[in-house]
């Protein structure tokens, strides 16, 4: 059985602190070194029903790929949004761990598994980690499809293999158009099209895409785009790190329990689709 400062090394392991984002805030926010992991639960979010879920189940710790606290606060008083989940997480004994940009770029990291996810054949970084010699690590990928699909035919397989959400795949472009190349970017993607248009991918499928860029980025190039919701294009990565965690276990001999939150932490409940009018 694993103390938490053991654990905590291995994941450090795979996600080093050092490589996030200047501005993030990653690492353990709550827990006690000393205390033993028996059970690890995986999320995107670390909202109450989260924290919830990891109380029910008996999780000793929790590995959240967004942080708690990006910003700077005051309180931790349970009567705020973010008081409350330290409070329960205390409360009940869990330890709560982020892996926020530095899972981003990390090899694997959060786009490859969204990458895995739709079937598609990674080539390389979309932006390279100028730190790593061997080109590996880096935010977003290149990727190439195994057969050409239409982009119609794309989005739908997206809309089918990313968990669902209220609010779908929302495309830009001719749904008939012929796609090779893809890149994708889990997470907000829309400071990327610059690399995207320089890497002349034919998609490029990522989340939160404003209006202004994403209307430019169409109006200048033949580029298709697909938006998902931001949860479910991070929500594969919570997979792929269990798996690790998993096999990091047996080769240390652990007998941890690793588990994949299945909640679905989008803010958004529901679509209403508009009424689609011919002239």
């Amino acid at each position: 059985m694993p103390r938490l400062s053991e654990v905590i090394a291995a994941l450090e392991t795979l996600w080093p602190a050092e490589r996030a984002e200047s501005w993030d805030a990653v690492g353990t926010v709550v827990g006690d070194p000393d205390q033993d992991v028996t059970r690890v639960l995986f999320a995107v979010d670390p909202v109450q029903d989260i924290v919830d879920e990891a109380v029910k189940l008996g999780a000793d710790l929790l590995v959240t790929h967004h942080p708690l606290y990006l910003r700077g606060t005051t309180t931790v008083a349970a009567s705020t949004f973010k008081g409350r989940v330290v409070h329960t997480l205390i409360k009940n004994d869990i330890a709560l761990h982020v892996a926020h940009t530095n899972a981003d770029t990390a090899d694997p990291g959060v786009s490859d598994a969204l990458a895995g996810a739709l079937d598609l054949r990674v080539v390389r970084p979309l932006v390279p980690d100028p730190t790593d010699p061997e080109g590996r690590r880096g935010l977003g990928r290149i990727c190439e499809l195994d057969h050409p699909l239409t982009l119609g035919e794309l989005a739908a397989r997206a809309a089918e293999r990313l968990p669902a959400t209220a609010q779908g795949i929302r495309v830009a472009g001719d749904p008939e158009a012929v796609v090779r190349t893809v890149a994708v970017s889990g997470g907000s993607g829309d400071s990327l099209f610059d690399q995207v248009r320089a890497a002349g991918v034919d998609a490029f499928l990522t989340a939160d895409l404003r209006h202004h860029p994403a209307s430019e980025a169409v109006a200048h190039s033949p580029l298709a785009l697909l938006d998902a919701a931001h949860w479910a294009t991070e929500w594969p990565w919570c997979e792929l790190a269990a798996a690790q965690l998993d096999e990091i276990s047996d080769r240390h001999g652990w007998d941890l329990r690793v588990h994949v939150s299945k909640t679905v932490t989008d803010p958004w409940t529901a679509h209403a689709a508009s009424s689609v009018t011919t002239s």
